[in-house]
């Protein structure tokens, strides 16, 4: 029982915590918190303003011919994509060329694209700085098939082609209008002094059309690149009689020459060990395809696309060894920023460990939340000593009015006596009804005190 008084005697009753609250100036706790809740939504409103808003659901990829190389690619990424809930829209286009151009017209409702190298001097220069490569994802390379019997009609055997410029006097299949092969075939065949004129024809046929045209014999040689023709008719080719890939003996000579292309060895009997196909080791030369974006494209997109490329084309196969590509490789377009921090560094953690969506919401909050956290620090320090200083202003303004007052005591009017007490009156009502916070109750009391004691000079007179 005793024990019960005791806790009850340090109990806070209803009307002691009803003083703390009643004692707290809400007008000057509002002014003192305002300019800090003000600088707290400005600062959050610039960080939402200056970052990138939600990823979008859905973006949109030019690829290239349907059934070509690029255009089958596209549909992995499309279903990898798929599986954190981004939609992937693919595009039809002629190929690289086309890919390019689309992706430097703002016009054009393109995110990114597949691009081979050597194609960058076919757009403005200005357009160029709007794009971005998220990395180099496989080669691309130059094949040239052309028609040519084994043996003569002596019966000796025919050496194969080893030059370009041998094709000179030929009717050649570059391309379609729009591929990355018709752009980079011209630039080839120019530096060998082949070009379009006299017996020479360059036709602007590709993919399976200019295969057809070449087994029939309507065209002498075509090249051939992944952007515009299926793997399957590559193969068809090798095997169709009287056609041969051409081996460029001057493989090291165009690296050094273009520096956007590289060199290839196939070896003898890698893509037919049975029928020994190629017959001989071949070298090839070989641009790599980019996957190029525009340079505003969401750094969670560009993540998600690095990491899709890692999937479909991370394995070893004939042309490369494994975990080659994807590389951030720069050659014509500047390694974006988000696709750089991926290379070194991998997803950031939210991504690693959380679905899409919960870690797209966190790492915006993240970048929300920490500015506003650094402009709290200091302002839950200043808060209390502005709302301190504000309290004790109006403490020394009773002051000061005290103080005019206490001279104007020696006066011998009784009218200005009666002024003086009036005013004095007042300035005790005002103190009174004032809300003084708990913590400057002394200082409150020792102005009522003084007020007591103006008012026992003004009663006695005394100057």
């Amino acid at each position: 029982m005793l024990k019960d008084k005791k806790l009850s005697a340090y109990a806070p009753s209803a009307t002691r915590i009803r003083a703390r609250f009643v004692a707290i100036s809400w007008r000057d706790l509002a002014i003192s918190f305002g300019p800090i809740i003000l600088l707290i939504l400005v600062g959050a409103w610039l960080v939402i303003w200056l970052i990138r808003p939600a990823p979008p659901s859905s973006i949109t990829i030019a690829a290239g011919p349907k059934d070509s190389n690029f255009w089958r690619v596209a549909e992995r990424y499309k279903t990898i994509l798929a599986r954190d809930g981004i939609k992937l829209d693919i595009v039809e286009t002629g190929g690289s060329l086309d890919n390019l151009k689309r992706l430097a017209d703002s016009d054009q409702d393109i995110d990114v694209g597949f691009v081979q190298g050597g194609l960058a001097g076919a757009v403005p220069a200005d357009a160029m700085g709007s794009l971005v490569s998220l990395g180099s994802i496989s080669y691309v390379p130059v094949s040239v098939y052309y028609r040519s019997a084994s043996i003569n009609a002596e019966g000796k055997p025919i050496p194969p082609l080893r030059q370009l410029s041998e094709l000179a006097g030929k009717r050649i299949a570059i391309g379609g209008q729009g591929s990355g092969s018709s752009v980079l075939a011209a630039t080839l065949l120019k530096a060998n002094g082949v070009e379009a004129g006299g017996a020479t024809q360059l036709l602007n046929i590709g993919g399976d059309e200019a295969a057809q045209a070449l087994t029939s014999g309507k065209i002498d040689a075509a090249f051939l690149m992944g952007d515009s023709v299926s793997v399957a008719t590559m193969g068809k080719l090798l095997r169709a009689p009287g056609i041969r890939l051409l081996d460029f003996s001057q493989a090291e000579a165009y690296v050094r020459r273009f520096r956007y292309l590289n060199t290839l060895k196939m070896p003898m009997g890698v893509f037919d060990l049975a029928r020994n196909l190629p017959a001989r080791d071949t070298q090839l030369i070989a641009p790599t395809a980019e996957l190029v974006a525009r340079e505003d494209l969401h750094p969670a997109l560009s993540d998600l696309l690095i990491e899709a490329a890692h999937e479909v084309h991370g394995k070893a196969n004939v042309m490369q060894k494994a975990g080659e590509f994807p590389a951030p490789l720069e050659h014509e377009y500047r390694i974006s920023d988000d696709a750089a921090r991926y290379y070194k560094s991998g997803k950031t953690f939210f991504y690693r460990t959380l679905p899409f969506w919960l870690a797209s919401l966190l790492d915006r909050a993240v970048v929300i939340v920490l500015p506003v956290i650094l402009l709290l620090i200091p302002g839950i320090r200043l808060v209390p000593m502005l709302y301190g200083w504000r309290v004790r202003s109006r403490i020394y303004r009773w002051y000061g009015e005290l103080i005019a007052l206490e001279r104007g005591i020696s006066r011998d009017s009784p009218q200005e006596q009666a002024d003086i007490l009036k005013r004095l009156d007042e300035i005790e009502m005002a103190v009174n009804r004032m809300k003084m916070p708990l913590a400057f109750a002394d200082q409150f009391y020792v102005l009522r005190e003084h007020i007591g004691f103006v008012r026992a000079r003004l009663a006695a007179g005394v100057a």
